[in-house]
């Protein structure tokens, strides 16, 4: 991580930049494929599998996440709150955390309320849609149930705004995060399998994985950004700003 809110603040906007201008290449990349027919047999197989990696990687980060103050903790030199407070112990105020996220109130649009208790909106929409996305996979690409074959192009367009959209979930509160969280995995995966069924081609399909792995990068990126400014513009001392 930078060691500063302004080099983190354009690490972010980097990241968002690229990865806006890879969403937008998709459709074009495979309208215009390269004539060379680049297949293997074991195209669907390596996909897949490397797929359900991500997939796994995405779930345990759901289940073992770590506490968003994380990133605070990193840059809390740099907003030099402190300084302004002659007396450290006014910061006393205990934190609790609910999930990954403090209870302060302030991180009220990052939950959701089911039946009395108490979810991260973003990490219920992205275990949903990767549960989605596993049976896609098994589906697809290890089944060779090729559901896209006559919607691929509809398909690559629909991941091409859930991914867009995804990136600024942090924009949306509530259960609308969690949908857009969802969305985002599975336009993902729509990509991917649209790409893989009109180009049958390895390396749009390696170049894709790692597409889509930056994308997943930058979403946590955005996401700490966010939890950061948060932070950053509430006046209420407590044990974070330590």
């Amino acid at each position: 991580m930078p060691k500063n809110t302004v080099g983190y603040g354009f690490l972010v906007a980097l990241a968002l930049s690229l990865s806006l201008i890879g969403i937008a290449l998709v459709l074009p990349l495979v309208i215009y494929k390269p004539t060379v027919h680049f297949d293997v047999s074991w195209r669907k197989p390596l996909i897949g599998s490397l797929l359900t990696l991500i997939c796994i990687a995405g779930v345990l980060a759901v289940f073992f996440p770590k506490k968003c103050t994380t990133t605070l903790h990193r840059h809390k030199r740099d907003e030099e709150l402190a300084s302004d407070v002659k007396n450290a112990s006014s910061y006393s105020r205990s934190i609790s955390f609910r999930g990954h996220h403090p209870g302060c109130g302030k991180f009220a649009a990052h939950l959701i309320h089911v039946k009395g208790r108490v979810f991260c909106a973003a990490c219920t929409g992205l275990l949903l849609g990767t549960l989605f996305v596993i049976a896609g996979t098994v589906l697809y690409f290890f089944i060779n149930w090729n559901f896209l074959k006559l919607h691929s192009l509809w398909a690559v367009f629909v991941g091409q705004i859930g991914v867009a959209l995804g990136l600024f979930q942090f924009k949306f509160r509530g259960f609308m995060r969690s949908v857009l969280n969802a969305f985002f995995v599975i336009a993902c995966f729509l990509i991917l399998a649209g790409v893989e069924s009109f180009a049958e081609n390895v390396l749009f399909d390696l170049y894709l994985i790692c597409l889509t792995i930056f994308w997943l990068f930058t979403r946590i990126l955005t996401s700490q950004w966010n939890h950061l400014q948060i932070c950053r513009t509430c006046s209420v001392p407590c044990e974070l700003k330590r």
